[in-house]
């Protein structure tokens, strides 16, 4: 995997408002007080992105508990996520960088391995931002326990 990260730990992360399921916007500055658990995935409804917020969104309630929001962050379009929500009931918000600059600035979208070849795709990460600075980036190969691994790093905050 070639990655090259714009924003790095430990830095501020800039302002940035993206549409949301249900029509509206989403801001990471819009949780004064509260962590940002961001992740992003690659298409809404795929198995492997669809276990990985289904892990997010069955913790939902413990990253709260802790002073976190969780935000699912993929290039689908707004009108695909409401369908993604209805369909498997949840309750997370989805944010669209539908134009993918978000991700690319932030080291999340690239080249990749694929099957064996090498193609430009989502680059599955999590960012853990506290205070308006990027805290914790991961990387994710593996999507079973990831949710479970950053929720740990939330309540150990």
């Amino acid at each position: 995997m070639t990655e090259s990260l714009v924003i790095t730990e430990g830095q501020p992360v800039p302002p940035t408002t993206l549409p949301r399921d249900g029509g509206g916007t989403v801001s990471l500055s819009d949780f004064p007080g509260r962590a940002v658990v961001l992740f992003a995935y690659g298409q809404d409804g795929t198995p492997t992105c669809t276990s990985e917020v289904m892990e997010f969104n069955a913790l939902k309630d413990e990253f709260e508990a802790a002073g976190a929001v969780v935000i699912g962050l993929s290039k689908d379009p707004v009108k695909a996520h409401d369908k993604f929500i209805a369909r498997n009931g949840i309750s997370l918000i989805l944010a669209s960088d539908h134009g993918g600059t978000m991700m690319e600035s932030w080291g999340a979208h690239g080249r990749k391995l694929f099957f064996g070849r090498m193609v430009t795709g989502v680059l599955r990460s999590t960012f853990l931002i506290v205070d308006g600075k990027l805290v914790k980036i991961w990387k994710v190969d593996r999507v079973k326990g990831h949710a479970a691994e950053v929720l740990a790093a939330v309540k150990a905050l």
